[in-house]
């Protein structure tokens, strides 16, 4: 069984991953707000990421980053990313189906009633 904490280093990861490969020269900081985690924490993230092999850093002078260069993701990287997509995708179907059933359950004791705009009150 995985740990809540290895999970949810492994969405980390796999979000990261995502974004850098739709936008390779995302500054550390947009990534971060998007993320909605620490400047810092996103470091640590993608040093880890680089350790891996996963992710690179290559110089580009055309990007938006001051510094001047972009995050690419290595084959190694694109391969990890599509294994962690299947167990991101399996862990959010799950978080689904058991707030489906929690809510079904709720419905049925008469404990509360939905509007239209699903909203409960």
């Amino acid at each position: 069984m995985t740990s809540r904490r290895s999970q949810l280093q492994e969405d980390t990861y796999f979000r990261v991953l995502r974004m850098l490969q739709d936008n390779p020269d995302m500054t550390q900081r947009e990534i971060a707000e998007e993320l909605g985690i620490s400047t810092s924490g996103l470091n640590y993230c993608l040093k880890a990421l680089i350790d891996k092999g996963w992710v690179k850093v290559q110089n580009f002078s055309q990007s938006k980053n001051k510094f001047g260069y972009i995050y690419v993701l290595t084959p190694k990287g694109i391969a990890e990313k599509a294994m962690l997509a299947g167990r991101f995708l399996k862990r959010k179907m799950a978080e689904y189906d058991s707030l489906k059933a929690e809510i079904d359950a709720l419905k049925l004791e008469g404990t509360i009633s939905i509007d239209t705009t699903n909203t409960a009150i």
